[in-house]
């Protein structure tokens, strides 16, 4: 039975974080949120937003499995989030292709063809160069095929982590604004986080912290190898008719979104902590753009944003209960696919912190593997 008196802090008003108190505000859990900035103001309110379980970059290995169930959670969510708060998440069916110029490109995305075989509820298919510029004649006519898949959504971040957190709130989330400087415990027991000269008491703390989280290994005594990916998006106003399709080639995408802008991207940068945007990668982005939509030419440049990615040394999550304490939970490393994996986060790290149980397979994810 879920004890619904436990005090429960959360660092990070990321996705993760958020969905975590969404999660157990459902159970009857009131948690206590605590961001530096404000909710939504990295990766996550930042993101590119397109979600796809079988084909999203760094969705692989025992990640497909916590993808799968995400994207169930993300489709219960497009519903019930715009019913509990009004905020309208743009979510929205939106099918994938994705470019081929290389045999290897063709072998890749045949296999990930079979892999969609396993969702028979969504059309995919090969195209070749004919079939692709009769869908979409601006793709560059350089393309020798691609593959074309359904099931796959986009939705817009910002809003999408603005509803989560104000139906966290209607569950009883408390959000602070503060920044955490360590953690209590009496023996391996958390009993409570440093917040400035204040200590709040807690039975149980969750290190939601994203590309950050590694600043608390000082507070637990363990590694937590996680460091920030930077990522570049272009937002265009382009000419011609919207694009129907979300076009994809080598982990570069562009798409028309409901705001009328096409969105294009990404970089990944090893570069610290710095989030300022950059000419060259302006340049690159609109290049690999170019190589897949040469009429994007002409367009014009609206907004170029950038963010932090949570990145582990092995690319994957950091996930359960932290080794050697008893009430401290890490929920972080989601990378490029964080937006895709968030809810699914938020849902396992709510049942450790209830039940001591996740709900899905996370063995892959333990944090152990870095202390050894």
């Amino acid at each position: 039975m879920v004890d619904s008196t436990m005090d429960v802090v959360i660092v990070g008003g990321g996705l993760a974080g958020i969905a975590t108190a969404y999660y157990l505000g459902k159970q009857g859990v009131r948690s206590t949120v605590i961001e530096r900035d404000a909710v939504g103001s990295h990766a996550s309110g930042f993101a590119y937003g397109g979600l796809g379980a079988l084909d999203g970059v760094g969705v692989h290995g025992p990640t497909q499995t916590i993808a799968t169930a995400s994207m169930r959670l993300h489709r219960d969510l497009a519903v019930s989030l715009p019913e509990e708060t009004g905020i309208n998440t743009e979510f929205r069916e939106r099918p994938g292709i994705a470019l081929c110029y290389t045999d290897d490109e063709i072998r890749t995305a045949k296999a990930n063809l079979r892999l969609r075989e396993k969702q028979p509820e969504y059309e995919c298919r090969w195209l070749d160069r004919d079939e692709l510029l009769a869908m979409e004649p601006r793709i560059s006519p350089d393309a020798i095929g691609a593959a074309y898949a359904e099931g796959t959504v986009d939705l817009e971040p910002y809003r999408f982590i603005l509803a989560m957190a104000q139906a966290a709130e209607g569950l009883g989330t408390t959000i602070r604004h503060g920044t955490v400087t360590g953690i209590k415990k009496q023996g391996d027991r958390v009993t409570g986080v440093l917040l400035g000269d204040e200590e709040i008491s807690c039975d149980a703390v969750v290190i939601a912290m994203g590309p950050w989280s590694g600043f608390a290994s000082e507070w637990l005594g363990i590694p937590i190898d996680v460091t920030p990916l930077k990522g570049q998006i272009l937002r265009l106003r382009a000419p011609g008719a919207p694009y129907r399709y979300s076009v994809g080639w080598d982990g570069h995408y562009a798409t028309t979104k409901p705001d009328g802008l096409v969105w294009a991207g990404t970089t990944e940068e090893k570069v610290g902590f710095d989030e300022q945007t950059t000419v060259s990668a302006r340049d690159r982005i609109m290049g690999e753009l170019l190589r897949m939509l040469p009429s994007l030419a002409d367009a014009q440049l609206v907004q170029q944003t950038a963010c932090l990615r949570p990145v582990a040394s092995d690319k994957l999550m950091v996930l359960g209960r932290a080794p050697g304490w008893e009430g401290v939970y890490l929920a972080t490393g989601g990378a490029r696919s964080g937006i895709i994996l968030g809810p699914a986060i938020g849902q396992i790290t709510a049942g450790l912190v209830t039940t001591g149980e996740s709900p899905l397979p996370i063995e892959a994810f333990d944090a152990a593997r870095f202390v050894a």
